[in-house]
């Protein structure tokens, strides 16, 4: 049987650093503070706990003083950097370069149009998601979340707009909004959208999308928490329907390789590649 790990799945540039970040003062102290998941992987955040990783939510942050936290790649609202201020709390910033660059550019826009009534920000992603809440909080908590088509409505269509997306959206989710506005807005409406999605995310659909159809059997790795993941799989799923989302080696049932030669195994931009490996041995041993 052969067997293929995906070279372009894994952790991408902004998760990297924040665990390599979380190591190197894991080293030095033995515990660290993380605001949150640092990945939507469990069973990396299991690894890392056992190294002193400790998660901690937004209300225990509140609880704590002089101790260091880590923000993790997805970016946090203002409040929270005010939280650690008044808590003497020492933040190690591991927010994701290109979510600080989209936070920056939804201030700016927010801050230039906050005297001027007319203006909407809108945010094309997932509600409630901790890379969304950051970039809401840049705008006070008054940009309006869309996560799909089927929430168009939510947008005044006789006002401005200025739409930005979550950098792990789907790039043809965000055009089809697009293009749903266009048709909508009154003719003397300004309407400015702006492509933030990351590239290095979106690069890999077609990658994937390749992998996935040169396999007989695609068991693609991800924790249940990713958004990216669930976007990449159904990638996978349209391009190879024998695709199986697993969350590690104990989700593989045996069944699924009767009579297969080809399996490619892959994963989001939150699976690490060591789990990867670990269900390719799971298979070999079957």
């Amino acid at each position: 049987m052969e067997i293929e790990i995906d070279s372009g799945s894994g952790f991408c540039f902004g998760v990297t650093t924040a665990i390599h970040k979380a190591e190197e003062e894991l080293n030095k102290t033995g515990q660290l503070f993380c605001l949150g998941d640092i990945v939507h992987n469990s069973n990396e955040v299991e690894r890392l706990k056992q190294k002193g990783l400790v998660t901690i939510t937004h209300e225990q942050l509140q609880e704590l003083h002089d101790v260091k936290v880590l923000l993790r790649a997805h970016g946090e609202p203002p409040e929270t950097y005010e939280i650690a201020r008044r808590n003497n709390i020492e933040i190690i910033d591991a927010t994701c370069p290109v979510v600080l660059q989209l936070q920056r550019r939804i201030r700016k826009s927010y801050t230039e149009s906050k005297n001027d009534a007319t203006p909407q920000i809108v945010i094309y992603g997932k509600r409630g998601h901790a890379e969304v809440n950051g970039l809401v909080g840049q705008t006070e908590g008054e940009a309006i979340v869309i996560e799909s088509l089927a929430e168009i409505d939510k947008i005044d269509f006789h006002r401005d707009i200025y739409l930005y997306s979550q950098t792990t959206k789907s790039l043809q989710g965000f055009k089809t909004i697009v293009e749903e506005i266009k048709h909508r807005i009154d003719p003397d409406v300004k309407f400015v959208s702006f492509d933030t999605i990351c590239r290095s995310v979106a690069n890999r659909i077609p990658q994937i999308r390749a992998f996935a159809s040169r396999h007989e059997l695609v068991l693609f790795v991800c924790g249940k928490k990713s958004s990216n993941g669930r976007n990449l799989f159904n990638e996978c799923v349209d391009a190879n329907p024998n695709s199986h989302l697993i969350s590690n080696e104990n989700d593989i049932d045996p069944h699924w390789l009767d009579g297969i030669c080809s399996v490619g195994i892959c994963g989001a931009t939150s699976t690490p590649r060591w789990l990867m490996s670990q269900v390719k041995e799971h298979i070999l041993s079957l």
